[in-house]
């Protein structure tokens, strides 16, 4: 084994870590590992199964880059790597960069990827898109959207169920891709579809479930959403057919990544390349674990920034990926997220990215260094979840049964008005009586994730039923209307988890990550029940698509046109956005929250006002004028109207 002093000495690959480059009359190999003493590539005739039919040695080269050129065709072939370090060999492994893998990922494939586009591809493009502040996003993970059967979705559970036209349910409602399009919204975060380790790829008909929180392959689609996970080329054909699909109706997708963990230590291709480097270890040296998953990766290493960029533009180049969602991204460091963002912007600087600024557990270096959600404003050009107005709005994420803003619970405004302002510095702001912020954060508006509700807590119906176990099925109703008003009238980019527009529940599991589809599945028969929930939702989205005053996108418009108005008492609020020309037809737009179980008044400025939002219900062509300075705010519910 190579003695290094510190990881920080470990020499640098040059150029891309391109591990295999197939050509007709030869393969080259290639993997960085620069503590061993050898290493080996083995070749296979099948993706899970037999022996090695044949094994080459390596040779060393530049950079701790081994290297070797195997002069055949082996298009179809299969292959690993083996590593030996301080007199141990340590295991096959398909590589750090397999970009093609066979059932479970436990080995490589040799193939052209140019095979696996579809029909057009060369010509698929991404939607346009003027500015951040114009994005809706639709969290989703593949299994729930479409595995029931009432979806009337083909291909259930599967990256090609979104590719699926006309689907139905039984009640002749809109389900999947059309879905998608009749809600409005323009981005689809999908949950991590890259290949992960805790769903054995070879016994699906066991119904196994799990969120994807767990990577093994990063550059790999997952293999439970393909058709076939024994043969790699159909895996990375329908992830492309699916985004093809989705632009060709307008929506980007957005790739949930999870580079600040790996599903193990001992069996990640990781650790069985260059073991230690990958991972931080704590005061004590042990393994640190920042994410609470029993490890944290180190992304300030130049190797591990490296691999993460390169890991980025991969799925944007090969897969025509939009955005990037980052899981636990306050474990990575600034330099890194910054890095990502300004490879990006050389592409494309609509490319959406953003994350969630915390940790788990306290990361293994200086909180001023890291991607936390207070130090947003040192990364321009990356949004962060804003926690601050979720959670005054329906209580704290580690109490489901505690509710706050929605329960008619005084303290909770000056938060949602913080989220309402998209997290920036704001004169009305009073920062000291916000939540967990004692300052703003967010430079623009458009580094603020809006949201109430995501796949990683209570769905939104279930939180309001926790907390209001007595309430009748229209009370509930009323105040997930009024949840999602806030959402979608906040300065910052809205985000809606699959199911909220149609009250989905989950049987009031919090944690639902590997939990059945009877506890994870979307109930499609619920779109018919609450079609009322889902008109609303989807008036609001059109509203603010419309109405640019819900989207300034810059902070010294939302300081100079959103003004908050005088209000008595608590758990009511209201805001009006004077003056703001720029495309909107709307003038003066002012909207009130009211939480309160009996009807508010409100004083507005003196005008004729055209009513669009009122007792649950949205028409944007008008439901009646008021005149005059005071105005009544209806219980449990939004009040929205116009000059």
């Amino acid at each position: 084994m190579k003695n290094f002093p510190t990881f920080d000495t470990y020499p640098v690959r040059e150029g891309k870590l391109t591990e295999m480059d197939y050509s007709l009359t030869e393969t080259k190999f290639s993997l960085w590992s620069p503590v061993a003493d050898e290493v080996k590539v083995l070749l296979y005739e099948s993706g899970h199964d037999g022996l090695a039919y044949k094994t080459i040695p390596m040779n060393k080269g530049i950079d701790g880059t081994w290297n070797v050129v195997v002069q055949e065709e082996l298009h179809g072939k299969f292959y690993t790597f083996n590593v030996k370090v301080g007199g141990r060999w340590l295991g096959d492994t398909p590589g750090i960069m397999a970009k093609a893998v066979g059932v479970n990922g436990q080995r490589a494939m040799v193939l052209d990827l140019n095979t696996t586009d579809p029909e057009g591809w060369e010509n698929d493009v991404r939607p346009p898109l003027a500015s951040f502040a114009d994005i809706v996003v639709y969290e989703m993970h593949h299994r729930d959207f479409s595995i029931a059967p009432v979806s009337g979705i083909t291909n259930r559970g599967k990256f090609l169920a979104l590719t699926e036209e006309g689907t139905k349910s039984l009640f002749g409602e809109k389900t999947g891709l059309d879905h998608l399009i009749e809600l409005g919204v323009n981005h689809v975060q999908i949950l991590p579809s890259f290949d992960y380790a805790s769903v054995d790829e070879s016994k699906l008909v066991n119904n196994q479930y799990n969120w994807g929180y767990d990577p093994m392959n990063y550059n790999v689609p997952e293999g439970s959403y393909s058709t076939d996970p024994y043969n790699p080329a159909v895996r990375i054909k329908e992830f492309k057919l699916m985004v093809q699909a989705l632009h060709k109706v307008g929506i980007r997708v957005v790739l949930d990544v999870v580079y600040n963990h790996t599903f193990d230590i001992v069996n990640s291709n990781f650790e069985k390349t260059v073991p230690g480097y990958f991972y931080r270890l704590d005061s004590k040296g042990k393994y640190a674990d920042a994410s609470g998953c029993g490890n944290e990766i180190a992304s300030e290493r130049a190797m591990m920034r490296k691999y993460m960029v390169e890991s980025v533009l991969y799925w944007v180049n090969e897969y025509h990926i939009d955005g990037f969602r980052f899981d636990l991204m306050g474990i990575h460091d600034i330099e890194t997220m910054n890095e990502i963002r300004k490879e990006l912007n050389k592409i494309d600087p609509s490319i959406f990215v953003y994350g969630e600024g915390w940790a788990a557990n306290t990361p293994q270096m200086p909180e001023e260094l890291l991607a936390m959600k207070a130090n947003a404003y040192k990364m321009p050009g990356i949004a962060v979840f804003s926690d601050e107005m979720r959670d005054g709005l329906r209580g704290p994420f580690n109490n489901d049964k505690q509710g706050a803003f929605l329960n008619g619970f005084p303290g909770h405004e000056m938060s949602i008005m913080y989220g309402l302002v998209g997290c920036i510095s704001h004169p009305q702001i009073k920062n000291n009586s916000v939540n967990y912020s004692n300052e703003a954060w967010a430079v623009q508006p458009t580094q603020m994730i809006s949201y109430v509700s995501c796949h990683d807590d209570m769905c939104l119906a279930d939180r309001i039923k926790s907390t209001f176990p007595k309430a009748s099925i229209e009370e509930r109703m009323a105040l997930h209307k009024l949840a999602e008003t806030f959402v979608f009238t906040s300065q910052g980019i809205p985000l809606i988890f699959t199911g909220d527009e149609i009250m989905r529940d989950k049987k009031g599991v919090h944690n639902s990550y590997n939990s059945s589809d009877e506890i994870n599945a979307v109930n499609w028969g619920q779109k018919s029940t609450y079609r009322e929930v889902f008109d609303y939702i989807k008036d609001l989205i059109t509203m603010r698509k419309f109405h640019p005053a819900f989207r300034m996108g810059d902070a010294k418009k939302v300081c100079n046109h959103m003004e908050f108005l005088p209000v008595k008492g608590s758990n009511l609020i209201a805001f009006i956005l004077k003056d703001y020309a720029n495309g909107d037809s709307w003038n003066n737009i002012v909207v009130a929250f009211n939480s309160r179980k009996k009807t508010a008044k409100i004083s507005v400025p003196k005008g004729c006002y055209t009513i669009v939002c009122k007792d649950g219900k949205i028409n944007l062509k008008g439901m009646g004028r008021v005149n005059g300075v005071k105005v009544a705010v209806p219980a449990q519910s939004a009040l929205i109207m116009h000059e």
